[in-house]
């Protein structure tokens, strides 16, 4: 329980602030896999209002050490509109697995992300992690905390949910949310998962792609986003 609390208060921790919710983002799980690799690309693109066009890419190179530990490096990019892509930020994060609830059927985790920005102040970023996996559902909730590390800047509050199901063989689908409070902005839509088994080092590649409309005021500035990740396993 002292572990729990710990992972909660984290969450008050001030912690790059949040661009647009979900864009290039993923809902992270709370389990853990020891000696698996990631390799990871996350692409969206915003598709109509004023931010049409828009897009961020995220490359991610991450290692499970064990059950309780994950560590991560991120490329952050991104591209406006009719405007050639930059990199926006170099980061690392890490993952603690706190606790497993057997009556809920629930893993906890904490994360952590400091991000190193290229054209203004650096950030930091706390996830609470929750997985909860039965058959074939697997459902995940991660609150987040963001701050600019900058006087006056105030922390963000935001969150990222799925909800899946296997359908049939390696075929997944179900949907995701991503959002912050405050700004009142929330992106939710449908989201379909596959693999590919085999592969070179005995690697898998895992595919997820969908399309999250707009919600809240968020349609201010987009009708929405298409996402496509792509992320490639292997035992090292």
């Amino acid at each position: 329980m002292r572990t729990l609390m710990a992972g909660l208060a984290a969450l008050l921790i001030a912690t790059p602030a949040m661009a647009e919710p979900g864009l290039a983002g993923k809902v992270y799980g709370a389990r853990l896999e020891p000696g698996t690799t990631e390799l990871e690309a996350r692409y969206g693109r915003l598709t109509g209002g004023a931010q049409d066009g828009d897009d961020a890419l995220i490359l991610e190179a991450a290692h499970h050490f064990s059950e309780k530990f994950y560590a991560a490096v991120l490329l952050e990019t991104g591209r406006p509109r009719q405007a050639s892509r930059s990199v926006d930020a170099i980061a690392v994060e890490g993952i603690v697995h706190l606790a497993r609830i057997e009556a809920l059927g629930l893993d906890v985790a904490a994360y952590g992300e400091y991000g190193f920005d290229r054209g203004g102040p650096n950030a930091a970023e706390t996830k609470l992690l929750l997985q909860h996996q039965a058959g074939t559902f697997d459902g995940r909730l991660n609150l987040i905390a963001e701050k600019t590390l900058r006087s006056g800047e105030e922390v963000e509050i935001g969150y990222a949910a799925s909800a899946d199901w296997a359908l049939a063989g390696k075929f997944r689908a179900g949907a995701a949310a991503f959002g912050e409070f405050e700004g009142r902005r929330h992106y939710v839509g449908p989201i379909v998962k596959t693999e590919i088994e085999h592969l070179p080092l005995g690697g898998e590649l895992e595919i997820e792609t969908g399309y999250l409309f707009a919600v809240g005021n968020a349609r201010h500035d987009s009708q929405g986003q298409a996402r496509l990740l792509l992320e490639y396993e292997f035992v090292f």
